[in-house]
């Protein structure tokens, strides 16, 4: 409970001086959710994947390199994309999703989260298990869809079946 409380005081004294409006206001970096317990802790980053390793600045090696695909001269001519290696692991990330540096950063900066979440637990990572409901939901959802259409099939059978013995 104590780390708790002093990760709760380290957040809040972690604010900055924004200009909100047409004054300067404090504004602080993490908001609360008003949620009881410990599901607090969902406001502080990505909701849905909060078990992913924190990657280390040190262990990373960032290249910045010119992009490629559709675009023209404005993705020719800019080194926007982002080459991120994780040194201890080896895994490589590329990534060339928008025209912003910055955010390239940061999302390169996700997605290799996630690799490495993967490449160290496996298939307990929680990735892995969350595609794999995704698939067998779909699958599901495939399966009777499938269903449905042989219903409806054999219906259209028995009353044409029925609508022969009629006349």
């Amino acid at each position: 409970m104590g780390s708790v409380l002093l990760l709760i005081s380290s957040v809040y004294s972690a604010s900055r001086w924004i200009p909100w409006g047409r004054s300067l206001t404090r504004a602080p970096l993490l908001r609360v959710a008003p949620v009881a317990g410990p599901a607090w802790v969902l406001a502080a980053g990505k909701k849905d994947l909060i078990d992913l390793p924190v990657l280390n600045e040190e262990d990373l090696e960032e290249q910045f390199v010119r992009g490629s695909g559709p675009g023209g001269q404005a993705t020719n001519k800019t080194s926007n994309c982002v080459v991120l290696k994780h040194i201890p692991t080896g895994i490589v990330v590329k990534c060339h999703q928008t025209r912003s540096v910055e955010t390239n950063r940061k999302r390169a900066r996700e997605i290799l989260r996630g690799k490495v979440d993967i490449a160290c637990k496996g298939e307990d990572s929680e990735i892995i298990k969350r595609k794999m409901e995704s698939m067998q939901r779909k699958q599901e959802k495939r399966k009777n869809a499938n269903d449905n259409l042989e219903k409806k099939r054999m219906f259209k059978e028995a009353l044409a079946a029925e609508m022969k013995t009629i006349k």
